[in-house]
């Protein structure tokens, strides 16, 4: 079986992620097939809608395949993962800008590279078992393929909180914050799909979606608010460390497990995003980081800590958040000349 498949079934592209024992991460062949199959699709007057999937309940998709990164990167070849990220960030900018609807089933683990390739769609369905989170600074990266972006849109600082922090997100806060629309039990989705190949059209996932159980962040909005709206990390952290309440304690907790660069970067990254509401702004600023993430960064002790060694004891360039200056940040975060990400030239705005 192929890691991935792409083809047309009446109305409908459909692509389906098929590793499931690697929770269906994306490798670098599978982007660029996604990639050519939907610049087939975005013109053929057949096709009315693309809906994505993957095979498996764990995960629709735990993110992107970094072993070959890390391998590169270990060895001191930055040029790999340069490559990937900039080849996935332009598949992402494609599916924001997608001209027909994008139908996304987000079961299990959605997290990384696998939030943008679902969650830029236009009906992103959600069930019992779906996690949606964006954990890339735990591993000494930034929310990236446009996770800034949707980070940025969530309501109030809820975007701070849940970048900062690597929150997971059940279905109805999956939705609250913007990055799901519609909640199913997965015990219908299979009549869903045939229903929706069947008809070619998207519509009837308005009559199948009802009211997805739980959810907390709506009752943490005031508090994320009160405590996330600073200008810098080290505001953040001031603000939950005079007010040290359950909310706090716990955020401080996770956040101070994460990557201190990471964690600053992650914070500005957000606020640009803000400031300009584009895919193109908010995908540039995350190359600009990723870029820079093995060489200058911590990307690779990040991956040996959490995926390699697993021994979950990361020693980061800087002991501490206090320890990232601002000058640090802008280091990380500064125009890259000749290899700017440059993706609204490419005419498919």
């Amino acid at each position: 079986m192929s890691d991935i498949l792409c083809r047309r079934e009446g109305k409908v592209g459909r692509i389906t992620l098929q590793r499931p024992k690697a929770l269906n991460a994306l490798s670098h062949a599978m982007i660029a097939e996604i990639e050519r199959a939907i610049d087939s699709w975005r013109q053929d007057n057949d096709v009315n809608f693309v809906m994505i999937e993957g095979i498996g309940e764990r995960a629709f998709s735990a993110g992107g395949d970094i072993q070959d990164m890390y391998d590169t990167a270990a060895r001191g070849d930055f040029e790999y993962g340069r490559r990937f990220w900039r080849d996935e960030y332009r598949l992402n900018a494609k599916i924001f800008n997608f001209p027909k609807p994008w139908v996304a089933f987000m079961q299990g683990f959605t997290m990384g590279g696998g939030v943008g390739v679902s969650c830029h769609g236009s009906h992103r369905v959600v069930c019992e078992n779906s996690i949606v989170a964006m954990p890339e600074c735990g591993i000494g990266l930034v929310p990236d393929v446009g996770g800034s972006l949707l980070l940025a849109r969530a309501p109030g600082r809820m975007g701070e909180y849940l970048g900062t922090t690597g929150t997971r997100m059940g279905p109805a806060d999956a939705i609250y914050a913007g990055f799901a629309d519609y909640f199913a039990p997965n015990e219908c989705w299979e009549e869903v799909k045939a229903d929706l190949v069947e008809t070619g059209e998207v519509g009837i996932l308005d009559d199948r979606a009802t009211l997805a159980p739980g959810g907390v962040l709506h009752e943490r909005q005031r508090e994320v608010d009160r405590h996330f709206g600073g200008e810098t990390i080290a505001d953040i952290l001031r603000s939950m460390s005079a007010h040290p309440d359950k909310f706090a304690e716990a955020a401080l907790s996770a956040i101070t497990r994460n990557c201190p660069l990471s964690v600053a970067c992650c914070v500005e990254i957000v606020h640009r995003a803000r400031e300009s509401d584009t895919i193109f702004r908010a995908l540039r600023e995350e190359f600009r980081f990723t870029f820079r993430s093995a060489e200058h960064g911590d990307f690779i002790e990040g991956i040996r800590a959490a995926v390699i060694d697993r021994d979950r004891r990361p020693r980061w360039r800087h002991s501490d958040i206090d320890a990232v200056s601002d000058l640090d940040v802008v280091r990380m975060l500064m125009p890259l000349g000749d290899d700017e990400l440059r993706l609204e030239r490419e005419g498919f705005a």
